[in-house]
């Protein structure tokens, strides 16, 4: 009795080995220094940003070293973030050169890919005269401006829809950081749906069958001196 007691034990013991490995195996083990989900519009180890915004600074690299180290990023640094996108000793080149010294976490690459978001939402948000959104990503110029466009829009009875193609080109154009303020100047081309009805549901502007290439110029504007890496929309200009 003893031992088949024994046997049945160890069999047990066996089988019990074999489970728990499998199950390491399929699941894996947490060592707490898994990389957390990446989300290109957040910055670790602060507070997360209102919920809403959406042209983001994303962290870059030397956003943030220990205290008593050098925080800036270094020259060759910088000529690899600028490389794709403007000549170091040219005149945009200097001026984001300048900007990511005031702000080491500025990354062209991830700023442009939030100003093409940023974009895309504002011309929906305006078509739709979605002011909520519209709070959210445009400075109060600009606010103050679409806002009364909307007003005047719908006093008419006139309704806008807008269909977004696609984005051609966003190629920055101009920087500047004046007074802890970051300005950057991005070029759009476009391509756009657009059509205005009347109550009736006359074309009154635009053509509902016809594609047009539109060239917008838009600054975009943040305070560095701020952990809200958020950017707001605070001029535009329309080129065509």
């Amino acid at each position: 009795m003893s031992e088949a007691f024994d046997i049945y034990t160890l069999l047990f013991l066996v089988l019990a080995v074999v489970i728990f490995i499998r199950l390491r195996s399929v699941l894996g083990r947490r060592t707490g220094n898994e990389r957390q989900p990446f989300d290109p519009y957040s910055r670790p180890d602060t507070k997360q940003a209102p919920e809403g915004t959406v042209v983001a600074l994303p962290r870059g690299r030397n956003a943030e070293a220990p205290v008593g180290t050098d925080t800036g990023p270094s020259a060759e640094d910088i000529e690899e973030r600028l490389e794709r996108y403007a000549k170091a000793d040219s005149p945009l080149g200097k001026s984001l050169t300048a900007l990511i010294k005031s702000d080491p976490g500025f990354d062209p690459a991830q700023f442009l890919d939030g100003a093409k978001m940023a974009y895309e939402m504002i011309v929906a948000a305006f078509a739709e005269g979605d002011e909520k959104t519209l709070k959210q990503l445009l400075g109060d110029d600009v606010l103050e401006g679409f806002s009364r466009a909307i007003a005047e829009r719908d006093e008419r009875g006139e309704t806008h829809h807008t269909t977004l193609v696609g984005i051609d080109k966003a190629d920055m154009i101009e920087a500047e950081v004046k007074d802890k303020q970051a300005f950057v100047t991005v070029k759009f081309v476009s391509e756009l749906i657009s059509v205005t009805r009347d109550s009736a549901g006359e074309v009154v502007d635009g053509d509902p069958k016809k594609v047009r290439e539109v060239t917008d110029i838009w600054t975009f504007a943040r305070d560095t001196a701020s952990r809200n890496p958020n950017w707001k929309l605070v001029a535009t200009e329309a080129a065509n």
